[in-house]
């Protein structure tokens, strides 16, 4: 399994709308790809800009080239994110899972 980790910050004042932005597209489209095995949202303020990070799961890097296209080191990105972030980082980091929490693993089983 490989985890996927992007980072975008957006200003304070935008950040509920850029988590509703955020549920229509990205996180429609990973739930989408199949080899996804799913997706937690992070969000932390820090004065007046709030981070958000998406920690993704998926089965193999075949799984993230179906979501992110053959360059899947490159932070894919939709025409509005322009509205609301303050940078657009070029790459995403990606990680082999070695260890899970027992309920992430008996969901991924397919046992819960």
């Amino acid at each position: 399994m490989i985890a996927r980790i992007w980072h975008g910050m957006v200003l304070k004042d935008k950040a509920p709308s850029y988590h509703q932005f955020l549920l229509k597209t990205g996180l429609s489209d990973y739930k989408l790809t199949s080899g996804n095995q799913g997706v937690f949202v992070l969000k932390r303020d820090k004065e007046e800009i709030t981070h958000f990070y998406t920690l993704t799961f998926w089965d193999d890097l075949k799984s993230i080239e179906k979501f992110a296209g053959k360059d899947f080191i490159k932070a894919r990105y939709y025409p509005e994110d322009k509205d609301f972030l303050l940078e657009f980082e070029k790459e995403v980091t990606h990680f082999d899972v070695l260890e899970m929490p027992d309920f992430f693993a008996q969901h991924i089983a397919g046992n819960i």
